[in-house]
């Protein structure tokens, strides 16, 4: 079975419910996908209820009831068999209703997301062509590449005028202040959550009322180059995206937005934003700004900290995710980044590769979660874990070992 054949199978699926309980994870990609799925649902009349969650459990699945699971799933075995699964984790889940890109040799890290695989359902559901833009949240929000599967659905979407290519900058905010002020991807050393340090660049870039991007731009590579790889400083300005049907149209800015209010526990209000209602929206904005701040201290703290090199803990479960990945991306990393958070008894995990490491990851990750009494997975490049407090050391040596090999 191809996966446009396995997307088919589980849109018909879909159409023959009357009511379905979608579930999506709390980042950009995966309420991007359940948004996606929720409103081809809205069009073709059937009930739904979506809720964003950092983590879904079996037991609180019923198995009477259809249920939807986006941007997690693949990775719990013990899920009933019922469940329908919308994801690009390493599966383990063996439900018929699944499309995960992985099962069908497309890579699930670069070249397909959550967002982009909901696509493909949801246009098996009808004519959701209009929706090809909140796939982009995918592919930014996870890090992925215009190649395969994401290459064509964004081909489609330029050719009928939905996402508006062009050259800029990437730093989303509403204003220069904001941008570099609250920096994060990518992170930039000694100017992100540095209020003296965001002056300075910005009377420096200007003249008389003028002001002077490139001059910005040159300072801003002057100062961040020596703590950071050169990709981090291509990620400042490049290649963008101007979605033409979304409630913030360019789409770094719209990833961000919607991925910190999901992080920050305002899953409703990202999805709104998905589901294109303006609203809410300067809340909206000032949620990401104030998650983005959060991120940005524990970051700076993190760094302060005589910590094992790679394995880092922060005090903020909210913030350990977006942790990981900018020490990961935007420091000077030999091997993998390891976060923990603790939160009352258990202790929530964040592991990444930096770039140009290859490693299995995901599995690593799983297993050393599963010989600590708990459980993770992921991508081969990124992954989580929850484990017990007491277990931490014990698993920061299973995954050495396993790093090590």
């Amino acid at each position: 079975m191809s996966l446009d054949e396995a997307a088919t199978r589980l849109a018909g699926h879909l159409g023959r419910q009357d009511f379905v309980e979608v579930y999506a994870h709390h980042d950009a990609d995966g309420i991007a996908a359940g948004s996606i799925l929720c409103m081809a649902l809205l069009r073709k009349k059937i009930g739904f209820r979506l809720r964003v969650l950092a983590r879904v459990s079996p037991a609180a699945i019923s198995p009477d009831t259809s249920t939807l699971l986006c941007d997690f799933g693949s990775g719990i075995e013990d899920l009933p068999e019922s469940v329908m699964v919308v994801d690009h984790h390493i599966p383990f889940f063996r439900g018929e209703m699944q499309v995960n890109p992985r099962q069908h040799q497309v890579d699930g890290d670069r070249e397909l997301s959550s967002a982009g695989a909901a696509f493909m359902v949801a246009q098996a559901l009808g004519d959701n062509r209009d929706l090809a833009g909140l796939v982009m949240l995918g592919i930014i929000g996870d890090g992925q590449h215009l190649s395969g599967p994401n290459l064509s659905i964004f081909n489609e979407a330029v050719a009928q005028g939905l996402i508006t290519p062009g050259q800029g900058y990437l730093l989303p905010g509403r204003d220069e202040h904001e941008r570099l002020y609250a920096a994060l991807n990518p992170y930039l050393h000694q100017v992100s959550g540095d209020e003296m340090a965001v002056s300075d660049l910005l009377e420096t870039a200007s003249y008389g009322e003028g002001f002077s991007l490139e001059r910005l731009l040159s300072l801003l590579v002057l100062r961040v180059s020596p703590f950071a790889p050169v990709e981090t400083l291509e990620e400042i300005y490049g290649a963008r995206y101007d979605l033409e049907r979304e409630v913030i149209p360019d789409a770094h800015s719209l990833t961000a937005v919607v991925d910190a209010c999901g992080k920050s526990g305002f899953g409703g209000l990202a999805a709104s934003l998905c589901l294109r209602s303006s609203g809410d929206l300067e809340e909206a904005w000032k949620i990401s700004f104030q998650h983005r701040g959060r991120v940005i201290q524990a970051l700076r703290a993190a760094c302060a900290k005589n910590q094992a090199p790679g394995y880092i803990e922060v005090d903020d479960v909210q913030v350990a995710s977006d942790v990981a990945d900018a020490l990961s991306r935007d420091c000077l990393q030999q091997g993998p980044v390891v976060v923990a958070a603790r939160h009352d008894e258990l202790c929530h995990i964040s592991a990444r590769c930096p770039r140009g490491l290859e490693m299995d990851l995901g599995d690593a990750v799983r297993e050393a979660a599963l010989q600590c009494g708990g459980f993770g997975g992921g991508h081969r490049l990124r992954a989580g874990a929850t484990i017990p407090c007491t277990r931490l050391e014990q698993f920061r040596a299973i995954l050495e070992r396993s790093v090590a090999a």
